[in-house]
């Protein structure tokens, strides 16, 4: 018995393929590289033995049967060889990494694999997870396999899971057999009959010819004893009629623990486990010959029976398919290594390059160029751009752009397009139409009953103005007030988007090549500059426009303007007359007024009054044909209340300059009349910023200098100094050495790569 379990655990027939297995393998895992090394998947029901089965291949118990939480992920076990070790050497590659930890002594593998299968649900709130926990175990006694170890098949969650966890384990399972170099060890109980086999059709799913398949009937001592005739047995041997005629079924009784009787317990020493292995063998092949009326039929069956001939034919499979993959994984590694080397001359070019400054001036120049040209192309409008991933909507700006809400607008802005991803020219439209729709929102504010009065009071000895010049007055500081924020943010808004239009150029021009990036990623410093130079050029803009707007709604304010914007009303809605074209051109004049609307004009109308009103009195400022009296009185009232109003309308006459700015309305005060003028002035005032200065000035002022100057602008603050300052950016702690780093790795690799192929090719010749 001695020498039958030496055949199986350390013939001299195998150990010379076992050593080229744990070369080829350890130069494989040592330097990353996916080889098409065969491995074996072990599948069927729960119960059916896989676990005990990967204990008899690994040669050692570790008791994983006694773990049920264990079976709920994937157990990669990579068996090696190693004649130095006489006591098992495991090692659990850690969750977040490819390392591996400390040696694990046997007896407390099980634990740790159910801890580690425990936290890893938990922390996915799952009780399945197809993640693998792998183990590396060396042992003088074990093959050169790698087996993963799959959790059973099973009609039914238990109390506590999740209702899909037998589909999940489905799915898992089939997951692991999807690898064509993987070959399905598919085990089932022999008291269970073929035709009543609950898994087949899954590895029917997985393997239809079963060209990967190797059947086990497992537990086959528990069969044994309902046998009694030769030809019983041999019927079930055959399998005939069940299982096509190419496959051949294996029969595999495995030591039960002392609970089951006649066994040997789970404590037991390695030793103990591998010669209670191949007494089993024995006495099954005993009681077949002995046991069995006319015995059965050895020649043909004798080769299937047992654990050990289940060993020896798996290692003479995989040793073929280790032989017929052998010209390709050749032509893989001859792949690898001249890739490898490939980059080992571009790493070694990168490096001296690192301390030309005439190659990384190029480099830095061709990059700089590229990207600006890219951020134009956006904001002009980009065709080959995705939206999907670059586009934001108006929420996604406002958000991401950190420039926040309109201020002084309590309404929710969202622009026909408001949903869309845009990006590049396409968002700055958006955000200027935003500006438009917030401007328009913006009302006159409420004016307290006091400060009217003071302001009337003042003008009373300035040439009888008081109505008309307070009302200018108010409504120049409600639009300074509410208009001066709101161009500030737009301006902001507009900003964020060219900055936005920068990321996109830098991300494109990363997976591009020919722009320069390749040569210039590892130089942390210089993009760092190259960013921190166009957030200032756009600051730039951002502080000169926000100065041209400014005098832009000055402008508008200005005593000037009042006058005009008080000669002319226009509706609402509408654009109100330039107040840059000249003043015989102004729109909407009156027929039977001059041409020349100047100063002189509006005097007039301010020597209408004829004394210094106050605020309660009705009468003060006399009276206006009396057909609208009723109109004025109630559009005054809503000027008081707040509301935007202008009693111009198409329909409507206009009355002379003087009684339109200074008739108060019937049965209503001076502060109704100085309210009511005022919000039409803000209004008017409102409509000519946001619609017809405004947009069109932030269109040039941010568009215009990023097409002409931003590559020269770039260019000067990143390029434009000494070679030494230059130099500086290139040359900041750590890169050096890591391109060193690189260059050394990718040298290493090199040589185990071309240590890993020649190796290879030798060991082809002994498989």
């Amino acid at each position: 018995m001695g020498s039958q379990a030496g055949d199986i655990f350390d013939n001299p027939a195998s150990r010379l393929r076992y050593e080229a297995y744990s070369r080829l393998q350890a130069a494989a895992v040592a330097f990353g590289e996916q080889l098409p090394i065969p491995e074996i998947v072990a599948i069927g029901g729960q119960s059916d033995g896989k676990s005990s089965l990967l204990e008899a291949f690994l040669g050692f118990r570790f008791n994983i049967t006694s773990s049920e939480m264990g079976t709920r992920r994937p157990l990669i076990v990579q068996m090696v060889h190693e004649p130095t070790a006489p006591e098992p050497r495991c090692r659990l590659q850690d969750e977040d990494s490819q390392e591996y930890g400390p040696v694990v002594p046997e007896a407390l593998l099980a634990e740790a694999i159910r801890e580690r299968t425990e936290v890893h649900l938990r922390q996915l709130g799952a009780t399945v997870s197809n993640q693998p926990i792998v183990m590396r175990a060396e042992f003088a006694y074990a093959p050169n396999l790698t087996i993963v170890d799959t959790p059973g098949f099973i009609l039914k969650a238990r109390k506590g899971e999740a209702d899909s966890t037998p589909d999940d384990i489905l799915a898992m399972v089939k997951a692991q057999c999807a690898p064509q170099h993987r070959l399905i060890l598919f085990l089932q109980q022999s008291s269970v009959e073929w035709c009543s086999s609950l898994w087949m059709h899954i590895l029917q799913e997985v393997d239809p010819h079963y060209q990967r398949t190797v059947m086990v009937c497992s537990k086959f001592d528990n069969r044994l004893k309902e046998f009694s005739e030769r030809w019983e047995v041999d019927k079930y041997l055959s399998a005939s009629g069940y299982l096509p005629p190419s496959v051949r079924p294996f029969f595999v009784a495995l030591p039960k623990d002392r609970a089951a009787g006649g066994g040997i317990g789970p404590a037991s020493s390695s030793g103990e486990w591998r010669k209670a292995i191949q007494e089993v063998d024995g006495s099954i092949k005993s009681h077949l010959r002995e046991g069995i009326s006319g015995g059965f039929d050895e020649e043909r069956f004798g080769q299937r029976i047992g654990f050990g001939n289940l060993r020896r034919f798996l290692e003479e499979e995989l040793a073929q398919r280790y032989r017929d993959a052998a010209p390709a994984t050749l032509g893989l590694l001859q792949e690898r290594c001249e890739s490898m080397a490939r980059e080992l001359i571009a790493a070694d070019k990168k490096l001296g390059e690192a301390g030309d400054v005439v190659s990384l001036r190029k480099a830095a120049i061709t990059y700089v160029l590229g990207v600006s040209g890219r951020v134009e192309s956006i904001l002009q409008g980009s065709p080959l751009t995705d939206p999907k991933n670059y586009g934001w909507n108006s929420e996604d700006e406002r958000t991401n752009a950190a420039v926040g809400h309109w201020p002084g607008v309590t309404a929710a802005i969202r622009p026909p397009n408001a949903g869309l991803r845009l990006f590049g020219g396409a968002a700055f439209e958006r955000a200027l139409q935003e500006f438009q729709e917030a401007a328009r929102c913006l009302e006159f504010p409420t004016v307290e009953r006091d400060r009217v009065a003071n302001l009337l009071l003042a003008y009373k000895s300035r040439n009888g103005g008081g109505t008309s010049k307070a009302a200018e007055e108010l409504a120049r500081s409600a639009a300074r007030e509410a208009l001066g924020p709101l161009l500030d943010t737009a301006c902001a808004r507009l900003g964020a988007v060219v900055k936005r239009a920068y990321e996109i150029a830098v991300d494109q021009a990363q997976l591009q090549k020919g722009t320069g990036y390749d040569a210039l990623r590892p130089y942390v410093a210089f993009h760092a500059e190259l960013q921190s130079a166009f957030k200032a050029f756009v600051g730039a803009l951002e502080d000169s426009c926000r100065g041209i707007v400014r005098h832009h709604l000055e402008t508008a304010t200005s005593e000037f303007a009042m006058g005009l914007l008080a000669d002319h009303a226009p509706s609402e809605e509408m654009p109100a007359p330039s107040l840059f074209e000249s003043e015989g051109m102004a729109h909407g004049a009156d027929e039977n007024e001059p041409a020349g609307l100047g100063r002189a004009a509006f005097a007039e109308t301010q020597q209408t009054v004829p004394e210094t009103p106050s605020p309660d009195r009705h009468d003060v400022l006399g009276t206006v044909n009396k057909g609208d009296n009723l109109r004025r009185a109630a559009m005054a009232a809503a000027a008081a209340a707040g509301r935007n109003v202008d009693d111009d309308s198409p329909s409507k006459g206009r009355a002379p300059k003087s009684a339109r700015m200074a008739a108060p309305a019937a049965g209503g005060s001076a502060y109704l009349n100085v309210s009511h003028q005022a919000s039409r002035l803000f209004t008017r005032i409102r409509s000519t910023v946001a619609c017809q200065a405004v947009p069109a000035t932030l269109r040039s002022a941010f568009l215009e200098p990023v097409g002409e100057q931003l590559s020269t602008q770039l260019s000067v603050e990143v390029l434009g100094r000494t070679d030494e300052a230059f130099m500086g950016l290139f040359t900041a702690a750590g890169v050096l050495s890591a391109l060193e780093a690189n260059r050394d790795m990718l040298a290493k690799r090199v040589e185990g790569l071309v240590r890993c192929k020649n190796e290879f090719q030798e060991l082809a010749r002994c498989l």
